[in-house]
């Protein structure tokens, strides 16, 4: 007997939801739940959910975890090679996430949820699979001259790359991603150009003649990026003499990117995720809500996927901003970039001192090329500034690379072979420490708290290792922040 479960004399809709599980009552239950808005198929086993994806045109695959003799991550996977996009995939079960995470890439799944799932929280999701699976669509299945064109083309003039460097697949997909409106998540080291990605996106973009506002969600506690996102009336606090407009209102018809999301307060992120959902912000002190047209691209240099899974990080508000994802490579995954970034960077430079040093020496460009650059980009394109300023002449740039071999690369002093065990232990302490000030950009207090740590600890710590001065050339603006 077939175990397929249609729904009888169901009109034809636009998306067809392909549910596979193997309890009888979960299929019913989301059957009963999903058959007003979208048309359901249900299917007992991966099997049977094969049969179905060979024959019939599946917009939505919505799976269960624990299934007999296959996961459900390992059955999306295979389904992703069969039946590669449109297909959008969503999973759903009791495990825990960090279960699945290693494999929600492979398998390409769109939304994970879990159980008890709430009907109107698994209904917004299909509805934004099915936006997703349109825009897909748009994308990939139609001719190329009647893709959705970017009003000024996507112009990557400022991302410098070489011939076969990763950053090629990289910038296409960035180009893709300027095509339509959804939210890009941009991720990423600091310092590997997250923000000049975003603007060639919104460049690229039908809203590229339309404002880019930018804000750092990081460097503003909650009260103040609430007031500068969404704006405020008179009188809404001690000091607000004026009506003030929002960034989000301000970007009305652009873009706003919102830089360093992932260091973003728990309340917040549901102040967020309203603005998102509903496109619509509410000043601070108003009584009315003011629609936005916004589009959204945020840049991270946290792992969001692991930040949900740990609960740092509302898994409904991550799904939202990361329904285009874009990875950042580091700078020393890419050395064969440096050559050409280090000569614009140079070419940069000496405009600005009103310099002609002509290019590099073939030591001077090894020792940049084999330079682990943990600060990226941002921390090459200091290093040359000094080696400018220290240059006389407009002759090519010795090997004049600040020493690697004395100092670790993240700037600490290493522990000089055969030391004692104290003087090694202190070396890996004051790495770890440096790895934290440089992940939180130096705020104190994050750092402390990540590393259980008071805050008076940590500045003792941090002027016993004179990292105050060794995190100089990594930080935007040279100084540990007190927060």
């Amino acid at each position: 007997m077939n175990a397929i479960v249609r729904p009888a004399e169901q009109p034809s809709m636009h998306t067809t939801v392909l549910v596979v599980d193997d309890e009888p009552r979960s299929l019913e239950a989301l059957r009963r739940v999903l058959s007003d808005e979208f048309e359901v198929i249900l299917a007992r086993s991966a099997a049977e959910a094969e049969a179905v994806l060979a024959s019939d045109m599946v917009q939505i695959v919505l799976c269960d975890q624990k299934m007999p003799g296959e996961a459900g991550v390992d059955f999306l996977a295979r389904v992703r090679q069969a039946w590669p996009d449109p297909v959008r995939m969503i999973i759903s079960g009791y495990t825990d996430a960090e279960d699945i995470i290693a494999g929600v890439n492979e398998a390409g799944i769109f939304r994970y949820l879990t159980k008890p799932w709430r009907p109107d929280d698994l209904l917004q999701s299909l509805r934004d699979a099915a936006e997703e699976f349109q825009a897909q669509k748009v994308q990939l299945h139609l001719p190329a001259q009647a893709l959705p064109q970017p009003t000024h083309g996507f112009d990557d003039h400022g991302i410098v790359h070489a011939a076969r460097s990763p950053m090629r697949q990289t910038l296409a997909y960035a180009a893709r991603a300027a095509c339509c409106g959804i939210p890009v998540l941009i991720t990423g080291e600091s310092g590997t150009g997250k923000e000049l990605l975003a603007r060639a996106i919104h460049r690229g973009s039908a809203r590229g003649d339309k404002p880019f506002v930018v804000e750092n969600c990081g460097a503003l506690p909650d009260e103040l990026l609430e007031s500068e996102l969404f704006g405020y009336k008179r009188g809404a606090f001690t000091g607000a003499y004026s009506d003030r407009l929002g960034l989000f209102e301000m970007a009305h018809g652009g873009t706003i990117f919102l830089d360093e999301v992932g260091e973003t307060s728990p309340s917040f992120q549901v102040k967020l995720l309203r603005v998102l959902q509903e496109g619509e912000v509410r000043p601070l002190g108003a009584q009315r809500t003011r629609k936005v047209d916004v589009r959204v691209i945020s840049a991270t240099n946290r792992d969001l996927a692991a930040e949900v899974a740990a609960g740092r990080f509302r898994r409904d508000l991550y799904y939202r901003l990361a329904v285009f994802p874009i990875h950042l490579p580091a700078l020393r995954d890419r050395a064969m970039d440096i050559p050409e970034i280090a000569t614009r960077i140079l070419a940069d430079v000496n405009q600005a001192f009103g310099r002609r040093v002509r290019g590099f020496s073939d030591a001077c460009m090894q020792q940049l090329m084999e330079h682990e650059w943990p600060g990226n980009v941002r921390q090459l394109q200091n290093e040359i500034q000094r080696m400018v300023a220290l240059h006389d002449g407009d002759a090519p740039l010795p090997a004049a690379v600040s020493p690697v071999g004395a100092r670790g690369d993240d700037g600490v002093e290493a522990a000089a072979p055969g030391s004692s065990l104290r003087s090694q232990v202190e070396a890996l302490e004051a790495r770890i420490l440096a790895e934290s000030l440089r992940r939180h950009r130096g705020n104190i207090s994050r750092s402390a708290a990540e590393l259980g740590l008071s805050r008076v600890g940590l500045r003792a710590k941090i002027e016993r290792y004179g990292l105050a001065r060794a995190l100089d050339p990594f930080d935007d603006g040279g100084a540990i922040a007190a927060a």
